[in-house]
This record gives C-alpha cells, sequence and structure tokens, in this order.
C-alpha cells in the first residue's frame, strides 16, 4: 500500500449472498469449530443421503478446512476424495477521512480449497484425488 492508512477507512462490504450455496457444500470459516463442521457433513453424508460434500475454505480457513475433512475421512469410513487449490482476486475500498483525497482501492489474492468427499469413486486421474483410508 502507498498511500497514508491512517487518513482512509475500509469500507465494509455487503454480507454475501448465500443463495449460490449448494446444498450438500459446507463453507469453512476461521471462526467456527471444527466439531461443528464435521458434525453438519456427517449429517449431510448419512441422514441426508448426499452422495457427496464439499468443503470450501479461503484464507485461514484452508488449515481449518483440512483438518475438518481429515477428522470426517476418520469417521465415515470409505470416502473418496479430491482437493483443489485455487485463488480468488479481492479488491478492497477505502475511503479518505479528510476531503479531497481519492478513495483507493487495494487488491489482494487469497488462496481458496474445495475437498471433495465422496461415497462413490471420484475421478483417479485427477491431480487431487485420494483413495479412501
Amino acid at each position: 500500500l502507498n498511500f497514508k492508512m491512517d487518513k482512509y477507512v475500509r469500507v465494509e462490504k455487503p454480507k454475501e449472498d448465500h443463495s449460490n450455496i449448494q446444498e450438500n457444500e459446507v463453507r469453512v470459516m476461521s471462526k467456527g469449530r471444527i466439531r461443528n463442521y464435521v458434525k453438519y457433513a456427517i449429517t449431510l453424508l448419512e441422514e441426508k443421503k448426499h452422495e457427496a460434500v464439499q468443503l470450501k475454505g479461503m484464507g485461514r480457513a484452508i488449515i481449518k478446512t483440512i483438518s475438518t475433512s481429515e477428522v470426517i475421512k476418520r469417521r465415515v469410513p470409505g470416502l473418496h476424495q479430491t482437493t483443489e487449490l485455487t485463488s480468488l482476486d479481492i479488491v478492497d475500498k477505502y475511503e479518505p477521512l479528510e476531503e479531497g483525497l481519492p478513495v483507493k482501492e487495494t487488491k489482494r489474492v487469497v488462496s481458496v480449497i474445495t475437498i471433495t468427499l465422496s461415497s462413490k469413486p471420484l475421478d483417479a486421474n485427477h491431480p487431487g484425488y485420494q483413495d479412501p483410508l
């Protein structure tokens, strides 16, 4: 950042619209508890009879997403796994606290992990494929 941050305040983004989240998708956040994500994912697999569940985490939640998937794989035997790493460009907007200064925008790249756990075999040729334990 090449501008004085003490003269700017970050503009809060509106909350994300969750209507595009699939029913078998679990969004892992850095503040959530692993046991809650595990319980929800196992409910999707066993009670709601989904054949696959998708765990998604970004930034600092990536470690928690991986841990969650490992716990689920140990509790639900026979799950196939694929893992994908991508990145997302996020633009932060800063408004000036003093008049006369321009609005500033910064772009940052955030890593995103998507782990698919499935009771049915997945593409074994996928670079992120893992056999069941």
